[in-house]
């Protein structure tokens, strides 16, 4: 249905187009609508008054519901039994009773039109979330993730904490502590000294640290450290699972990889050396999918672009020297520049790219 002030504004410009010398149907259809639709719109008030049919009287149906079923519906529908069920499960144990007084749908409207829809039964009705927070980086140090997981031990019921610290842009593992105990007085080490590591104290803007919901996290030693290193603390949103989603998947590379121990850890410190190994294969070792194969240590660094820029050149002069073999453009290996944790929607991440850009060249 097209509104009175787009009806009027796609005439102004139909007749602006016929007064130059085109054709009346051609241009309703560069328009988008019909050379008949027009003119029903000139014959009658269609540029003045707009649609009416929002305001048409229509008959009620022959067919339609009485005054009395209605009410039999809203009865039964409120009766002890049902009163806590939806119109899918009344209707079936009606029928299993020889009984049908209306479909599924004509049930549900009844409801609506008595506002006995909103949501049946003691139970609370579901509430809308917050968007999730999110953060975008363009260079390292900007934006961490961490987040605690359980290592096994090789006694039944004993668990080792693995904390890491992941950078969301370089996916270098920054910061990392293997112990027997989860308490925040770890995490607060933790913090402390991978801050010191980074030299973020000579960094103008500190960077965020994401982190799930979990007590340690959120303790009140870890929050002064945070506030005294400048570091602002961001959180996952209540009983959602994917709000840490880079934190959670580095855990799955971890107990995935071979020399994961399937029996557990004899003792702290074979777990400390295991994690110590796998940090040095992720950081220097792993070519990371997400960041077009390059180690997440040369990201770190910024020596991902002559890398990625010699991949492109040795890939054109193989498609020059063979171009029979290629049926397209050589491989992408542009560098992926922006890297956003839990995206409300692309236009976010859009606009923040455009104001840096816009910034870069300003300066």
């Amino acid at each position: 249905m097209i509104s009175l002030e787009d009806r009027q504004a796609l005439a102004q410009d139909i007749q602006t187009a016929h007064a130059a010398g085109a054709r009346l149907k051609p241009a309703c259809e560069v328009a988008g609508i019909d050379l008949r639709t027009l003119q029903r719109w000139q014959a009658k008030d269609g540029l003045v008054s707009g649609d009416h049919r929002p305001q048409a009287v229509r008959p009620t149906p022959r067919h339609a519901l009485s005054e009395a079923e209605r009410a039999q519906i809203l009865a039964v529908a409120n009766e002890p039994r049902f009163a806590a069920m939806p119109p899918a499960r009344i209707v079936p144990m009606l029928a299993d009773e020889g009984i049908y007084l209306a479909s599924e749908s004509t049930f549900s409207r009844v409801l609506k039109a008595h506002g006995q829809t909103t949501h049946r039964g003691l139970a609370k009705a579901p509430k809308a979330r917050r968007p999730p927070t999110t953060h975008i980086a363009t260079a390292p140090r900007q934006v961490w993730c961490w987040d605690m997981t359980y290592l096994p031990a090789e006694v039944t019921g004993r668990w080792f904490h693995l904390y890491l610290i992941l950078d969301l842009y370089s996916r270098k593992i920054v910061g990392w502590a293997v112990h027997d105990s989860d308490q925040a007085d770890h995490a607060t080490h933790l913090v402390r000294r991978t801050a010191l590591a980074e030299g973020i104290a000579a960094l103008e803007t500190k960077p965020v640290l994401h982190g799930d919901n979990g007590s340690t996290l959120k303790a009140t030693t870890v929050l002064a450290m945070l506030h005294w290193l400048g570091v602002k603390p961001s959180y996952s949103r209540p009983r959602v699972s994917d709000d840490n989603a880079y934190a959670e998947s580095l855990f799955r590379t971890a107990k995935y990889r071979p020399g994961f121990p399937a029996k557990g850890f004899a003792d702290l410190d074979s777990a400390c050396n295991w994690a110590a190994t796998f940090v040095h294969w992720y950081n220097v070792d792993h070519r990371h999918s997400g960041i077009q194969y390059v180690s997440p240590a040369q990201r770190h660094a910024g020596a991902d672009r002559n890398i990625l820029a010699a991949r492109h050149a040795l890939y054109t002069e193989a498609r020059e020297r063979n171009p029979k073999r290629w049926s397209g453009k050589t491989r992408n290996w542009s560098s992926i520049d922006t890297v956003t944790l839990n995206p409300e929607r692309d236009c976010v991440v859009r606009a923040y790219s455009t104001a840096s850009n816009k910034q870069g060249l300003a300066a």
